[in-house]
Parts: structure tokens; C-alpha cells; sequence
């Protein structure tokens, strides 16, 4: 298909231009303030006011098949995605089987060729079965498949594992992905161990539960010089160990999610759509976050797309299962609460979910110039709306944003010079 669109303002050396752009052989033929081509497929005229800007980057999403297809499926999961304006995900390894050997993971990848819309990169597991203990698994006969390892859900608890683990993904070149959590500092909680747990008589997970993990990791890659990607960080002290570990010269980078920036304990209901782990921090957690992600500490922002069925979010915060929908609320939270507000630039934004993630896990695309692939989305920010997630695609429908005022939306999706998803 040969794509023509006209009049947009394209994300370009990290700024905002205005320009036309030929998509031609799944990739992009040509950028100039006007062209003319007579034997396009589909002309799109953006009337200088869509943005056009490389798809963006999920890196830690959860879409539940093989094992848990009345969660999610990968068909659905990156349907949801393609709305969003993705047009790659990195898929965690809380499956069943789980991807901890070459012939379970593919059971995996052989749905992601049937099914996926978009682009699909699977994590293998860093231990046997996803235990976070025993035996790692065979990081060389899995590498050439996979984005990298973790075995988010459940933290790897023994130091010296991980730094097996550590030294062989070294060796080979490979990236650990971490899900952190002391399960015995964690001692059986749900949500934060703050105002609203102490007020509510709930159990809570306190921060060095979190943090004293990512402390321990952080010294490991030192010691190892293997690539180390922390999950989801949540907590202020996260982020004060991860600053202080990049100064080091360590290998490590990171990610926080929508609700962790715009979300705390104080705005925690008795519902299990804002049950999550990590849980929603404090006020002063958040800030630290934004602080983060402000002077660049934080690296990526993801999802955390963790969808359950109706009947396991239905339980209240101390029943329910933990994970929330995240794919089709992600952007606009983050414009509306980021950069409407002033806290970032669009252009920052942009490259947090666009740009940074390809380079930490080495992922196609991210630039908008000729001869790069055509895996691009478009913007409307002036669009105002209300999350209902009625209308999501995923087959989750648990969000804490639900009833939210948002601005900014995803118009069209192009995954090697193919429309994915459009509503121009």
C-alpha cells in the first residue's frame, strides 16, 4: 500500500515540523514541505493540525495467551494496542506454559504469527517455571527468540541467582527485565502501606520491598556489566537508587507507569480497579516519580497492561486480582496530565514512549526520516473525552481513570506502511 499524507506536523530531530510524507514499501519514501504523487492508495490530509510521530513502545504489557485467553488474547491485547497508537509491544512471561524453554516459548510465538496486529516481542522467563528461585533457564537457547528475560510477577529472591543469571545474560549480550519485590518484606500486602491502608484496616506492601531489590540489583549489574531494566518503579527511594546507580556508570534503566504519575493512596477506592503491584504510592512517591522523569532518571514510561476478567477485579482491594488495563488511557492521562499541565513537553513524552524504549531494547524504527520503517501513529490533541471502558477493546475493563476527562487521541495506526487502526 503507498500512503500519502498530507500537511502533517511530523516528530523530526526532536522537534515539530510541518511537512508532507510518502509511505511507499513498508517504508517511508519520502519527506518534503509538499509533495505530489499521483499513485497513492490513501491520501490523508492533517490540515496542519494532526501530529504524526513513530508508534509507539510498550514495553511491558501483559496479553495473557497462551493460558489465560479469558483474560486477554494476544489478538485482542494488540487490537487494544493498534487503537492506542502502538505499534509494538513487549509481552511479559506470565503464561502458562510459561516461555522458560524453546518448545513452550513457542507455543507463545506460534499464536503471535497467527493472530498479533502489531508488532509482538516476548520475554522469555530468567528462572524455571517463573519462580523467582530453583534454576535459571537456558538463556542461550532462548536469546535469538526473545526481547530479554524476566519473570515479572514475582521478584527473583536470591541474590546469588540473579547474579547467575546476570553473568550468563552478560556473556550473551542479553537483557534482564525485573519485576522487584522481597517477598518477605512484602509480608502478605496488597496496597500501599500508607494513609488510606492504615485508615482501612488493609495490609500493606511497604516501599523497601521494592527498593532494597533494585539496590541489590543495581550492585549485581555493576559487578556483572549485564543490561538491567527495572519495572514499574513506583517509590521515591527507587528512584533515588537508580539515579545514583546511572552516576556509577551502571547499565540500568527504567520504567514507571500512567497510574504511578498521576494516581496516589490518597485517591484509593474500596474497588479493585486500582489494585495494582506495585500498589499506588504516596503523594511524595509521585512526585519523586515526575522529579525522575523530569531529569531523565526514568527512561521509559509503560502500562503495565494487566487485564483480568470482570469477576476477579469485582472483589474490592484486598480480594481482587492485581492489574489493571492500561494500553488505551495511556497516552492521553499522560498528555492531559503531563503535558497540558507543563510539567513535560510533548517532545519528551514522545520520546519516552517512542523514542527511548527502541533504544534500551533494541527495537526498530523511532525516527521519522526517509528510507525508515513506516511504524508511525497519528494525534489529535484537541480531542476531548470520557474513559468509559465499555468501549475498550481489551476484554479488561478495569481502570482507575474511568469517568476521567482526557484530551488527545490516536487517529491512525501504520505498522510497515499497512493501516492497522484508523478513525480519520
Amino acid at each position: 500500500m503507498t500512503l500519502l499524507i498530507k500537511n502533517a506536523l511530523i516528530f523530526k530531530g526532536n522537534r515539530f515540523q510541518k511537512s508532507d510524507v510518502l509511505i511507499k514499501d513498508e517504508k517511508i519514501h519520502a519527506i518534503a514541505p509538499s509533495i505530489q504523487f499521483d499513485g497513492a492508495d490513501r491520501i490523508f490530509d492533517f490540515k496542519d493540525k494532526y501530529f504524526l510521530i513513530p508508534g509507539f513502545v510498550d514495553v511491558h504489557v501483559h496479553l495473557r495467551e497462551p493460558g489465560f485467553s479469558y483474560k486477554e488474547t494476544i489478538k485482542t491485547g494488540t487490537a487494544a494496542a493498534a487503537k492506542a497508537g502502538y505499534t509494538a509491544v513487549c509481552a511479559m512471561p506470565n503464561l502458562n506454559p510459561p516461555p522458560d524453554s524453546p518448545d513452550n516459548l513457542k507455543v507463545q510465538t506460534d499464536v503471535i504469527k497467527k493472530d498479533a496486529v502489531i508488532e509482538v516481542y516476548p520475554f522469555a522467563s530468567i528462572t524455571k517455571g517463573r519462580k523467582g528461585a530453583g534454576e535459571c533457564v537456558d538463556f542461550a537457547a532462548l536469546k535469538n527468540e526473545v526481547i530479554g528475560f524476566s519473570d515479572d510477577g514475582i521478584g527473583v529472591q536470591s541474590g546469588e541467582l540473579m547474579k547467575q543469571a546476570m553473568e550468563k545474560c552478560a556473556a550473551l549480550n542479553c537483557l534482564i527485565s525485573a519485576h522487584c519485590e522481597d517477598d518477605v518484606l512484602r509480608n502478605g500486602g496488597y496496597i500501599h502501606d500508607g494513609e488510606y491502608c492504615r485508615a482501612h484496616n488493609h495490609k500493606g506492601i511497604n516501599s523497601e520491598s521494592e527498593w532494597v531489590q533494585i539496590e541489590r540489583d543495581c550492585f549485581l549489574a555493576e559487578q556483572t556489566g549485564c543490561r538491567y531494566h527495572v519495572c514499574h518503579i513506583s517509590t521515591k527511594e527507587s528512584v533515588d537508587v537508580i539515579r545514583k546507580a546511572k552516576a556509577r556508570g551502571v547499565k540500568v534503566t527504567c520504567e514507571t507507569a500512567p497510574h504511578y504519575l498521576t494516581l496516589c493512596d490518597r485517591d484509593l477506592q474500596e474497588d479493585g480497579r486500582f489494585k495494582m503491584n506495585p500498589p499506588l504510592r504516596s503523594e511524595e512517591d509521585v512526585k519523586a516519580l515526575i522529579h525522575g522523569v523530569i531529569d531523565g532518571t526514568v527512561d521509559v514510561i509503560a502500562t503495565d497492561h494487566a487485564p483480568h476478567s470482570e469477576e476477579e477485579k469485582s472483589k474490592g482491594l484486598e480480594k481482587s486480582q492485581m492489574g489493571i488495563d492500561g494500553l488505551e488511557t495511556a497516552f492521553p492521562v499522560l498528555y492531559t496530565k503531563l503535558v497540558k499541565t507543563g510539567v513535560i513537553t510533548l517532545e519528551r513524552l514522545v520520546n519516552m514512549m517512542s523514542v527511548r524504549p527502541r533504544e534500551i531494547f533494541g527495537i526498530e524504527g523511532g525516527v521519522i526520516e526517509e528510507g525508515a520503517a513506516a511504524d508511525l501513529c497519528a494525534l489529535n490533541l484537541e480531542k476531548k473525552w470520557i474513559v468509559d471502558p465499555n468501549s475498550f477493546i481489551s476484554k479488561g475493563r478495569a481502570t482507575p481513570f474511568e469517568g476521567w476527562n482526557l484530551q488527545g487521541e490516536n487517529i491512525l495506526t501504520i505498522l510497515k506502511g499497512e493501516i492497522v487502526y484508523e478513525t480519520v
